[in-house]
Parts: structure tokens; sequence; C-alpha cells
């Protein structure tokens, strides 16, 4: 997916921990859509090149449903200033002042809470834990 952001904001660490809940919110509604899109992608261009043809059908408005969904989440996490990295795995980053330096602070969907950071051109590889 990319970095994707609407409004950059920058967050202390305690900002971003007691964002987490909705962005968790925001990321579920957002990974479950995209399942339910791959779930369905086998059959999308013959659905939407038929719908084409004779108005719709039970299967584009599921599709699109599906699509509004997963917009929906990722914008709105974007919309709180934080970026997307990657949908598969549900990766998103804080940009954040951490110890005097600019960082992000990095959270994956599987991850209970929010306990690691990287600088920004490090990426996921270079994650270290926030030292409290």
């Amino acid at each position: 997916m990319g970095e994707r952001t609407v409004n950059a904001k920058v967050y202390t660490v305690a900002e971003a921990r007691a964002a987490l809940p909705k962005v968790r919110t925001l990321m579920a509604q957002a990974k479950a859509a995209r399942d339910e899109i791959i779930a369905l992608r086998p059959e999308v261009w013959p659905v939407l090149r038929k719908a084409a043809g004779n108005g719709g059908n039970v299967q584009t408005t599921d599709l699109f449903r599906q699509f509004q969904r997963l917009e929906a989440g990722v914008k709105g996490i974007t919309g709180m200033g934080i970026v997307v990295k990657d949908m598969d795995h549900g990766l998103v980053d804080f940009l954040a002042d951490y110890k005097g330096r600019r960082v992000y602070l990095c959270w994956k969907y599987d991850e209970s809470e929010l306990r690691y950071w990287h600088d920004l051109n490090a990426g996921f590889a270079g994650r270290q834990v926030i030292d409290e």
C-alpha cells in the first residue's frame, strides 16, 4: 500500500498509545474488507464486465461495499496523521519526537501494544524497543 497519510501529526509515545484502540478498530475494519475483496477477486473482472452491460448485480454491490469499508478504515487512520505502511500486515507508523529525535513509532496489527520505534528511513527491519 505504501506510505499514505493525509495530515501528518507528530505524536508523543503516550499520545500514540492513547490513539491505538481507535487505530486498531479502523485497521480491523480495513483488514476485514481487504480479506473480502481478496476472496472476491477471482470474480472481479467478469462481474464488472457483466455488470457494465446489465446495470449491476449483487456481487458488484458486495465488492463496492468492501472497497468502501477498506477506504473508510484507511482514511480514518491517515486522517489521524498516521502513516499506513502495509495493509497486508496491518503496519502503521506514528511520526513522533522520541528522545529528541524525529522517528516513527511502529505498530503491527497483531501486536497487543505499541512497543517499537525506528528511524524515518530505517523501516520495519530497523525497529527497536521503546526505552521507557
